[in-house]
């Protein structure tokens, strides 16, 4: 097992139930703000000295998250501060405070934070308002009764309150309130020279600036006052950091406190740069207050201490350069160059102005500007400059700030007017020529290196406090342009992709056991899968640069092993293909040889690894050092151990390293290099995605005019629906989307709808739907969107039937047709995402969800036969799931196209790859020819015009077309209607179709019949036609290239295919022009807007016309490895909810038919309106009851056993061996009364239980085929997407709720089963979380102890609506149904007994007939008692007096290590 580096932080220690229930808090609550209804009655009044109790408490824990989350479960804030917070009590800084303070806490547990406050949201505006006065108040501040002295830990707080509500903008309580201190207004602190700049800068903010002007002066004192505040609330709270920021000293201890409050501060500075929102006006404020000069002029940013800090510093540095308009535009890098030597020209004119009479003035002043802009040559120039003579040239090039707009009370110091050291500073910090982030993300290595992976600000570790300050980037609602939102997660995805490589890399590196030897050697005493020594490794290429570049333009090595390993590893090793990642290591091991890892010491002190570096394979090398090609069926034969892999290294790693050593005297350390590392290849495709995200920086990439604000989250979020898109599309066909009349009009029944059918066709699907012309004023007229004008527009849709065109003649080619009656909500998704724009569905579980991405499919596919759409799902089951359901429907499979590697999952004998699809085509296209061969044939005519593709198109030209022409003129002119069947000139064709072809009825009729019959022929044509280029095209490649590009019309892929094929895709040319997501709300921000852009722009637009996407936010988010990034960067938030968040329209489908309604209450109320479907309440198999339980769900509470209730070995590793036993006992019992395995599904919240219930089932049933093992035994968060009749569900956690408070994952957890669920947890720990309640009263409503019928066997005749038969069996505890689930098995047996000795007989009497054979029984054991013996199980079934069958673990729930390899 790896060792895990020494945690900077630990994490949360949470209490237990018991320790709760005897706190001093809880005691309180249950006197003063009790949640429950029976404690209601006899709570005391409110009381400010409680309050003040309660947060003495928790200062004296330092905010100890332990006290905050005792406090948030007895919903201290909900039940007693918010509601008792007014007018009277708002002077209580105690109950600010502590509001504060639980705030941060639920935001830091991801619990909902702001419902609270919508109680009475008439309050937040003055509970905001303490809260920045707080903020200002200085460290000496002491409450009005002498009792409160505030630190400068309280402040944190305060400024964590602050950035919270930074990244809430979507609540409209908070919005409100961030605007008076972050709009417009608060200009009037900038500088006087400073506002004219601005000003100047955008005109159109003259007319406001200056009827604000006019509204102040129209207001009275106290309001003026009151503005004055708010708009001066930033550049004093700037001031007090500054404050804080100078009584730093260069040495000894720091003042308390200080250090966090300088890296929250920044914090919050950052948060504010990096949204449009905050940062519009507030950039300015910022800048002219001079904070990043200050910041990097402090002592404490060169302190050892301060490293967070100046990182921190950077990141905002980062953010407050960011070249964009105040409109949110990128300044393009001709506008940045024009801005940069206007500047520097401005200087050169001021200095000289100035100074006219100095020569080195003159000098400066006549300078080009490319010898004038470095910062040497400023800081020289400036340095020379007097302070009188640098605040001149400051003021006029206007950084020198304005003191004066300060406030000057008692609660602002002044730090003096600016030094010398700060003004060269700035003004060099003004006018120097920066490296633009695009030159710095290119110069940047794509591999993580050591100084990185182990860095633990930038990768933190599973111990790390999300409420601490770290240097990371952010993904909240909104970016400030299209670069910063790929930066942001170019430069997460970096990180997290370092977090996995860490965790790979210690593992591996752990488990070589690398020792030093006598002569200070390096020798491994022990072996890794995953990881071998380097025999030799060498540089032998390194490519000139390309013009304009200084990193090398290629570097290639050989990396020579010895593969004396296992045969399946070292087949691992060899199957090792192109572009697979390996990682170089070099370790310098202090161990002697024989010591053992100590887990408490970091691990580089250990294990002495000095150096990471990435390579790329190219291939692996033959005997005579040629490259092998992978394509060759023929491996080579080698004639030892040794193999010898060609790689590519990073350039610009190898340049980096080349300076260090050149210029810096480092270690040359490519020589050193001793182990090489491979990963699994499902997790070593981060480069792939990188490089994609560094390209689409790099490029001028266009996303469609529609999406980018909403992209960004800005504007109108309804701009990129279809009713606001001006492009709607007034008539389509809807095939087979509705099956009758009854079942469209009831899909609109808050419309009007008009039957119209002008061809007097039956009133029966298919029907064509006409939409209402949404109507624009223009010049007083009312007008279409296409301009025309109109008389009025009426909400009536137009409704009428036409006629499906029959193309073939035979029966086998009936189209397949829809069968699912869609809901309302589902036809409203299915429109939604017919039409232009963008469509974001949220479907809960069972909602048919696939069924409407389907049907979308399908109806655009024959509405617009020319467009090509893209699906991209999450994972490859979800894009199976849907692809077999396409496969159902009436599309061409010729069309469709299935990419990666889970396509072989596919439940279909039909290949559906590129290589698949090309050898349907070829075989279609013999197919097809054989067919023309016939048709020759049938028309007598001589020739091989069947041979090729072109030569049949000769033929239908020629003669099928010629044929058909002259038919058509001879009925045209012949009124005898016996003549359409008896000039036809195919009929001998359709020789072989049901007989009679023309009913001879109608002319009608029969004309139509003709009519399908040439349909059928051309469409053979047609399609031989699309085939002609596989002709052309010789190999295979090309083939699947045409096939790609031009012949599918559906590619499916998974999002991150996408993100690895992406430059492949755009190279050969793919186009489409509709993507449709499944799994959207699981899928990683950067992964989701990557298929967007798989496409070149043509003519500088982007030809996307749909976008839909399908998920549910109110479900599990996507996976983020590192609990960091998942929390504190928020790397967890998908682009679905994000855009959820922003209030973007969503069609949320509303009725589920997958399980029982009793079921699916248990999570409908997280969901707008979510109810049942018809069947849910007529079909058999839930009207019935389920055998031997008295209830469909249950919660069964489950104590302690042996006093042990969870265990957590390591972190996140949490286990429960009573839950454990619980549920396989359970699942015994439902065996032995019939269920079918396949049925039941276990599932866990924690991997650690998962390992545990495993164990237990292989001890229990795995050997024993009268149980068998469970369909599924699996994680929560891994079954999403997933159900089954029956779920056994563990909770695991007895001491905290943990990361189930998440209500998501509770969702998941709850909606899996159709038929049965079944919960084993701790009731009273569950019960009383806040978040849970809704889903846990209704669960804990019903007994939780187990009450059985064991009488009964499955499946039952009871109904759900009968009642309960009879006085069940009620089950106390764990041990109990263990007892009693071993006394059934037993009777179980015996009464199979005769039947099994009845079998063998017979068995064995019919064997003595064949031939004799001796008895397999041993002597004096009867073949009835060997059979008894053989279902009685294993041994443990057996009872003990302490133990009812034998732990798995331990009795106290100890993990036996196990190891995996």
């Amino acid at each position: 097992m790896a060792n895990r580096r020494q945690p900077r932080f630990r994490g949360t220690s949470y209490p237990t139930v018991e320790q709760i229930n005897s706190d001093v808090i809880s005691k309180l609550a249950h006197e003063y703000w009790a949640p429950s209804d029976a404690e209601m009655d006899s709570r005391k009044p409110f009381s400010l000295d409680v309050v003040k109790s309660v947060y003495h408490d928790i200062v004296s824990g330092r905010f100890s998250s332990r006290r905050l989350v005792l406090l948030d479960f007895s919903q201290y804030l909900e039940q007693f501060l918010w509601p008792n917070f007014n007018g009277q009590t708002a002077d209580s800084v105690e109950l600010v405070m502590s509001i504060t303070a639980l705030v941060n806490e639920k935001k830091r547990e991801r619990a909902p934070v702001w419902q609270a406050f919508k109680e009475k949201p008439e309050q937040f505006a003055l509970f905001f308002r303490r809260v920045l006065e707080l903020c200002l108040a200085p460290n000496n501040y002491t409450s009005a009764d002498g009792q409160l002295a505030f630190s400068s830990v309280e402040k944190c707080q305060l400024l964590i309150f602050l950035g919270h509500c930074v990244t809430s903008l979507e609540e409209d309580l908070i919005r409100e309130q961030v605007q008076k201190i972050f709009g417009l207004p608060i200009w009037q602190s900038l500088s006087t020279k400073r506002l004219e700049i601005e000003l100047k800068k955008v005109p159109n903010l003259k007319k406001p600036w200056d009827r604000l002007l006019k509204k102040d002066l129209k207001v009275d004192e106290s309001a003026t006052k009151e503005e004055h505040f708010f708009r001066h609330f930033m550049r004093n709270l700037m001031q007090s950091f500054e404050n804080t920021l100078v009584a730093v000293t260069p040495d000894g201890p720091l003042p308390p406190g200080t250090q966090n409050y300088c890296e929250h501060f920044l914090n919050l500075m950052i948060d504010c740069q990096s949204s449009l929102n905050t940062r519009r006006f507030f950039h300015a404020v910022m800048d002219d207050a001079h904070i990043l000069v200050k910041c990097r002029l402090a002592l404490l940013y060169g302190r050892k201490e301060g490293r967070v800090f100046a990182q921190l510093v950077e990141a905002l540095e980062f953010y407050s350069s960011y070249e964009i308009t105040l409109t949110g535009s990128d300044l393009s890098e001709q506008e940045r160059s024009v801005d940069h030597y206007g500047r520097a020209t401005a200087l050169q004119r001021i200095v000289y102005s100035l100074f006219p009479d100095r020569e080195a003035i003159k000098k400066f002043a006549m300078a080009p500007v490319f010898k004038i802009d470095t910062r040497t040559a400023l800081k020289a120039f400036f340095d020379s400059l007097s302070l009188d003579d640098l605040r001149k040239v400051a003021d006029r090039v206007g950084v020198l700030g304005n003191r004066n707009s300060i406030e000057t009370n008692e609660n602002v110091g002044d730090a003096g007017l600016l030094s010398k050291e700060i003004l060269t500073e700035v003004l060099i910090e003004f006018h120097e020529k920066r490296i633009s982030q695009l030159q710095r993300v290119n110069e940047m290595a794509i591999y993580p290196t050591e100084d990185i992976i182990w860095d633990d600000a930038l990768v933190p570790d599973e111990y790390t406090l999300t409420s601490e300050t770290m240097p990371l980037p952010k993904l909240h609602l909104q970016f400030l342009s299209l670069h910063d939102y790929l930066l942001r997660n170019f430069q997460l995805f970096r990180l997290e992709s370092a977090y996995e490589i860490r965790t790979d890399i210690e593992d591996a590196v752990a488990r070589m056991k690398p020792w030093r030897n006598e002569l200070g050697g390096t020798v491994f005493g022990g072996w890794a899968r995953m990881a071998l020594p380097i025999v030799h490794f060498e540089v032998f290429d390194v490519g000139k640069p390309n013009v304009g570049c200084k990193p090398p333009s290629r570097v290639r090595a050989k990396l020579t092993v010895t593969l004396n390993v296992r045969g399946n590893v070292r087949s691992e090793w060899e199957s090792l293909r192109k572009h697979d990642i390996l990682f170089l290591l070099t370790v310098k091991p202090t161990r002697t040889v024989g010591a053992k890892l100590e887990y408490n010491d970091h691990f580089l002190n250990q294990s002495g690894l000095a150096y990471v570096r990435g390579c790329e394979i190219e291939g692996m090398l033959d005997d005579r050092g040629n490259l092998i090609d992978e394509l060759s069926e023929q491996r080579p034969q080698f004639s030892g151990e040794t193999r010898t892999f060609r790689v590519w290294l990073d350039p610009n790693q190898y340049y980096h390293d080349f300076e260090a050593t050149t210029n810096e005297g480092k270690e040359n350390i490519y020589p050193t290099f001793n182990i090489v590392m491979r990963r699994k290849p499902e997790e070593n495709n981060f480069k792939a995605v990188l490089e994609t995200i560094r390209t689409l920086i790099n490029s001028e990439w266009v996303v469609p005019e529609w999406l980018h604000d909403v992209l960004l989250g800005y504007g109108d979020p309804e701009s990129a629906s279809w009713k606001k898109m001006g492009s709607i599309i007034p008539t389509m066909d809807f095939n087979d989307t509705f099956l009758s009349v009854a079942h469209l009009e009831s899909c609109f029944m808050e419309q009007s709808v008009e039957l119209r059918n002008l061809s007097d066709l039956p009133m029966q699907p298919p029907f064509r739907l006409t939409f209402p012309v949404p109507e624009t004023k223009k010049n007083g007229v009312k007008r279409s969107v296409e301009g025309d004008a109109v008389a009025a527009v009426l909400n009536v849709l137009t409704v009428e039937p036409y006629v499906f065109k029959k193309m073939s003649p035979y029966p086998r080619n009936e189209p397949k047709r829809n069968a699912v009656p869609f809901t309302p909500t589902q036809t409203e998704a299915i429109i939604s995402g017919m039409q232009h724009g963008l469509t974001l569905v949220v479907g809960p579980p069972g909602t048919g969800k696939t069924d409407v991405a389907v049907q979308i499919i399908a109806n655009i596919y024959h509405n617009f036969p020319e467009q090509r759409t893209l699906i991209v799902t999450h994972s490859n089951q979800a894009l199976n799931q849907l692809f077999e359901k396409i496969m159902e429907l009436d599309i061409d499979e010729r069309h469709l196209l299935r990419m990666g590697h889970g396509e072989e999952a596919l439940e279909t004998k039909k290949d559906f790859s590129r290589y698949g699809r090309v050898n349907y085509v070829l075989s279609k296209r013999l197919e097809l020819l054989s067919e023309v061969g016939r048709l020759q044939t049938s028309l007598g005519v001589h020739g091989d015009v069947a041979y090729t593709c072109e030569t049949a198109g000769h033929f239908y030209l020629y003669q099928v077309l010629a044929k058909w022409q002259t038919y058509l003129a001879k009925i045209k002119a012949s009124l005898n209607d016996a003549d359409i069947a008896d000039l036809f000139p195919f009929g001998n064709f359709f020789s072989d179709a049901p007989q009679p072809l023309f009913k001879r009825e109608t002319r009608e009729g029969d004309m139509s019949t003709a009519e399908m019959c040439y349909r059928y022929i051309e469409n053979i044509f047609i399609q031989l036609e699309e085939f002609r280029p596989f002709e052309l095209l010789r190999s295979g490649l090309d083939r699947t290239r045409y096939l790609l590009t031009k012949e599918a019309k559906i590619i499916a892929m998974t999002c991150t295919h996408a993100g690895v094929k992406r430059q492949e895709l755009v190279q050969l040319g793919f186009k489409y022009d509709n993507v449709v997501m499944e799994e959207a709300a699981q899928i990683l921000e950067v992964e989701t807007f990557i298929p967007l852009l798989l496409q070149k722009p043509e003519h500088g637009h982007n030809r996307l016309k749909r976008w839909i996407m399908i998920g549910d936010h109110n479900q599990l988010p996507p996976i983020v490895q590192n609990k960091v990034f998942e929390k504190f960067c928020n790397m967890e938030q998908s682009l679905f909810t994000r855009f959820v968040r922003l209030g973007i329209p969503t069609v949320d489908l509303d009725a589920q038919g997958r399980m029982r309604p009793s079921l699916c209450a248990l999570f409908s109320w997280r969901y707008k309106r979510l109810g049942n479907l018809p069947h849910t309440y007529r079909m058999p198999a839930f009207l019935t009851a389920n055998a031997g339980f008295a209830y469909d769900y249950q919660m069964i509470n489950v104590d302690d056993f042996n006093g042990v209730g969870e265990s957590e070995p390591s972190a996140h590793f949490v286990q429960n061996l009573a839950e454990a036993e619980y549920v396989v006992a359970t699942f015994m019992y439902m065996r032995l009364l019939g269920y079918p395995a396949e049925s039941i599904t276990i599932l866990s919240a924690y991997n650690g239980q998962k390992h545990l219930i495993k164990d237990v089932l292989e001890k229990r049933c795995g050997n024993n085929p009268m149980m068998g093992m469970p369909a599924k035994l699996a994680t929560v968060d891994k079954y999403q997407g997933q159900q089954n009749d029956y779920v056994l569900l563990s909770l695991v956690r007895t001491k905290t709720v943990g990361y189930l408070r998440d209500v998501r994952r509770i969702v998941v957890a709850l909606s899996r089963a159709r038929l049965g669920l079944y919960v084993f947890g701790r009731v009273p720990l569950f019960r009383n979380c806040l978040e849970l309640a809704p889903a846990f009263s209704v669960l804990c409503q019903r007994p939780t102890q187990f009450h059985l019928y064991p009488s009964e066997s499955f499946p039952t005749q009871r109904k759900l609506t009968d009642g309960l038969p009879e006085k069940p069996l009620v089950i106390s505890s764990m041990p109990d149904m263990l007892n009693f689930v071993c006394e059934l098995y037993k009777q179980k047996v015996q009464q199979l007994r005769p039947a099994i000795q009845a079998s063998l007989e017979a068995e064995a009497s019919s064997e003595s007939e064949e031939e004799e054979e001796p008895s397999t029984t041993e002597p004096g054991v009867s073949v009835t008692e060997a059979a008894t013996e053989k279902l009685e199980g294993p041994k443990q079934f057996l009872p003990r007096e302490d133990l009812p069958f034998f732990p798995i673990r331990g009795d106290k729930g100890e993990v036996i290590e196990v190891d995996d390899e």
